[in-house]
């Protein structure tokens, strides 16, 4: 049953925000919260290449004792996991937050939230983990292949949080943005908050009623959801109606049918996450 918010913890820069976006959303969907902690599988480490101008005793030692640095490694690098997840699920049961569930996981991430899928209403996860932590402009090394394989919505963290004041949507009349604003409109996690909706396009009767049934979905259920038709190109035109309207969360599909569609060569999408300095949220 997909009922968890499933938070992903590293020791980056960005571990503090994620938990704290997972304990906000957890609390908004009075839904399970679950923060994951994954190591890499235990002995992955680069081979070393012995051969050469050593002897055969001296390898065999020196082989004895890499592979007992390796087991320190990944007992050190278990507790540190595990002290990280505790620090976190302290932080989140001081937002209030109960029934916390940590579990640490070895092998890769994206393998990882690929078994949990299942149980997983919504995934948080940093905008860069621990190993991209410094590359400023760029988007973490698993972020990519996360969005392409989880079918749930993505809250992609900034480093730091602030409770959502304005959001913005970026509508393109794809099947995925239509079922992203239903979704928003019988979701408790933005209810009072304004939902800025934002197509990007030609002034065509076609754009304005799809923009139109948008806006409807979404006043229908309650929502302050001001609709605006912009030409330009996509990233531009985005990036200067979040500044112009302070908006500090941004959702968009990872695939549609117009210009935002391409996710990850060159695409609106990888761009806007890669720049923008808010936290966004992917829809498949």
């Amino acid at each position: 049953m997909h009922n968890k918010v499933i938070a992903c913890i590293d020791d980056s820069q960005y571990a503090e925000s994620v938990c704290d976006y997972a304990a906000w959303s957890a609390q908004r969907l009075e839904a399970p919260l679950s923060l994951l902690h994954v190591l890499d599988e235990p002995g992955k480490t680069r081979k070393q290449n012995l051969s050469g101008s050593i002897g055969f005793g001296s390898q065999e030692a020196l082989l004895e004792e890499l592979a007992s640095l390796d087991e320190q490694r990944a007992k050190i690098a278990m507790e540190h996991g595990r002290l990280t997840l505790k620090a976190a699920r302290e932080r989140a049961e001081a937002q209030g937050i109960s029934g916390i569930e940590t579990r640490q996981r070895h092998g890769e991430l994206v393998d990882a939230l690929a078994d949990l899928e299942a149980e997983t209403r919504m995934l948080v996860v940093g905008k860069r983990g621990a190993d991209t932590a410094s590359a400023h402009g760029h988007i973490g090394s698993h972020l990519e292949q996360i969005i392409r394989t989880l079918h749930q919505p993505i809250l992609i963290a900034q480093q730091s949080f602030e409770p959502p004041q304005a959001i913005m949507m970026a509508f393109d009349g794809s099947a995925t943005t239509r079922k992203g604003v239903e979704m928003v409109a019988a979701s408790p996690l933005f209810r009072g908050i304004p939902v800025h909706l934002v197509m990007v396009g030609t002034d065509s009767d076609s754009h304005r009623e799809q923009l139109e049934w948008a806006r409807k979905t979404l006043t229908d259920a309650g929502f302050e959801a001001p609709a605006t038709l912009v030409a330009g190109d996509p990233e531009t035109a985005l990036e200067e109606y979040q500044h112009t309207h302070d908006i500090d969360l941004l959702i968009m599909g990872a695939y549609g049918h117009s210009r935002i569609r391409h996710l990850i060569v060159g695409s609106t999408t990888t761009a806007m996450i890669s720049k923008t300095r808010i936290s966004l949220m992917v829809l498949r």
